[in-house]
């Protein structure tokens, strides 16, 4: 298949779930969709232009497939019998699935329930539902656990800017359908979790807390986020100052971190042959895509390079634009809520294509900027990714942060080093508290420059600025017309004739 074809079908399929989403269709419009389909086929054995139709059919077969795949992936929307005791007290089980997320006052954790105790009855139930408990608690991912509280639905809210979340759908996405608010907890066992992610996660609490014992807050805590997306409190007025400036990205472990560790692995794997150092490399990404949770951003950067990997284990040239529409494909058609109700993976997808597509066109506009410690690099990345989701994150947020490229221009060049000594720390933990108070304080440098440098940029008093509501069909347009000149572009590039 051309590249053009492939970004086509994709697109079809992605048009197919959004279609399906936002105008609620139904398996009644798919099954006639699907009549049309058959009626055009038919229509190929007595006209001309046969491969035009072709094609056509095609991108409708797989418009279809997305539709139908969000019907079938939206099919479950709760337990029955546990929705009949909505807003009353019930006494459930369940066990911890995720890492607990804490949060400023507050802690979230997800639990698979799996019993609902009835009149001293337990009747068997599958669902899962948010739970919110104190800031600091003793539960860990495995766990099994009873709750004694209130179950409810999540519900839909009003933002500061005006926008309206919907938290449902976006709880949904993640199969979560329900919370519990302060519930009583009580354990009853533990190691229940998945065999491989229960180690992973053991691992990197550990090296957290050896790095923990040399850095202190928080700049530990945002050690652990750049280096393992850790889910500990920052503070809400750090975290807000983060926000502000532009640079939230680095804390909730964005592409970028997954980037550096790729490129790590492929160094510390250097002395291997080409073949084992690809297959320890797959299975290294893998393992720290699973380790720091597998959240959307994660796992689109973690496919695109073990893409790479393969890639180059062939002797093949990596297209980093095939590679993206690839991996959005295949997280489509494991979760195509995440298309409209998961903003981590909107963002991350429109920033790389930003990245790959809209950076050759700034860097011929910024040659002034110097090369020294790829600062021209980072300008251009950084200019060309926060113009290309500016749409989207002005509708998601109603706000801009003015002085975002500056702090990212001097914050991310320290990054690589950063996580590097930051994971140092934490490692030579492990043998010598002593020691590992050599990387530690190198990190601990690094981690008070970036924090400084974001406090320093937040006290401008324009650093962020609140806009007006933009409505959805400004931002569809905007990046409709943005696909539409993509392959166009691509057409113009696969059609031109070719010297021999």
């Amino acid at each position: 298949m051309r590249p053009l074809h492939l970004y086509i079908s994709i697109i079809a399929f992605a048009l197919g779930i959004f279609v399906a989403e936002f105008f609620s269709l139904s398996y009644i419009h798919v099954f006639f969709l699907g009549v049309l389909l058959c009626g055009i086929v038919s229509y190929v054995y007595i006209a001309d232009h046969k491969r035009i139709i072709l094609f056509v059919s095609l991108i409708l077969f797989l418009f279809l497939c997305g539709a139908g795949r969000l019907l079938y992936f939206e099919r479950i929307t709760g337990d029955a019998l546990f929705d009949t005791y909505i807003d009353t007290d019930v006494l459930v089980e369940g066990v911890i699935v995720g890492e607990p997320d804490i949060r400023d006052n507050t802690t979230h954790i997800v639990v698979a329930l799996d019993t609902l105790s009835l009149d001293g009855i337990d009747t068997t139930i599958a669902t899962k539902a948010l739970i919110t408990t104190e800031q600091y608690t003793p539960y860990s991912y495995g766990e099994r656990i009873r709750l004694m509280g209130t179950v409810q639905k999540p519900q839909a809210f009003e933002s500061e800017n005006g926008r309206v979340f919907n938290y449902p759908k976006f709880l949904a996405k993640d199969r979560i359908f329900y919370t519990m608010f302060l519930p009583q907890i009580e354990k009853k066992g533990e190691g229940e979790g998945n065999i491989l992610l229960a180690p992973l996660f053991a691992f990197k609490y550990a090296v957290i807390e050896n790095v923990g014992r040399i850095i202190p807050e928080p700049y530990s805590s945002l050690a652990g986020g750049l280096v393992f997306g850790a889910k500990s409190s920052l503070g809400e007025r750090l975290l807000d100052a983060f926000r502000r400036t532009g640079i939230i990205h680095i804390v909730v472990l964005s592409g970028y971190n997954v980037t550096i560790v790729a490129l790590g692995l492929m160094y510390v794997f250097g002395f291997l042959s080409r073949r084992s150092r690809s297959v320890l490399g797959i299975v290294a990404i893998a393992l720290f895509a699973l380790m720091t949770g597998a959240g959307a951003t994660i796992v689109r950067a973690s496919i695109m390079a073990i893409l790479v990997i393969i890639a180059h284990s062939i002797g093949q040239k990596a297209d980093m634009t095939h590679f993206l529409f690839i991996a959005g494909f295949f997280m489509l058609l494991h979760n195509p809520s995440i298309l409209t109700h998961d903003p981590s993976f909107q963002l991350s997808f429109l920033a790389t294509f930003g990245l790959l597509h809209v950076s050759p066109s700034v860097e011929r506009l910024v040659g002034f900027v110097p090369q020294w410690l790829s600062l021209r690099e980072v300008f251009t990345a950084t200019l060309a990714t926060q113009i290309f989701v500016l749409p989207a994150l002005l509708y998601m947020t109603g706000e801009i942060s003015v002085v975002a490229l500056f702090v990212n221009i001097l914050v991310l060049p320290a990054i690589p080093l950063t996580m590097l000594f930051g994971f140092l720390t934490g490692m030579i933990g492990f043998v010598s508290v002593t020691l590992s108070w050599i990387p530690g304080f190198i990190a601990f440098f690094l981690l008070a420059y970036e924090i400084t440098i974001v406090r320093l940029f937040n006290a401008i008093p324009f650093a962020s600025i609140k806009i007006p509501f933009i409505p959805l069909w400004v931002v569809l347009l905007f990046y409709g017309c943005a696909v539409v000149f993509f392959l166009l572009k691509g057409s113009a590039h696969y059609s031109a004739p070719t010297s021999e």
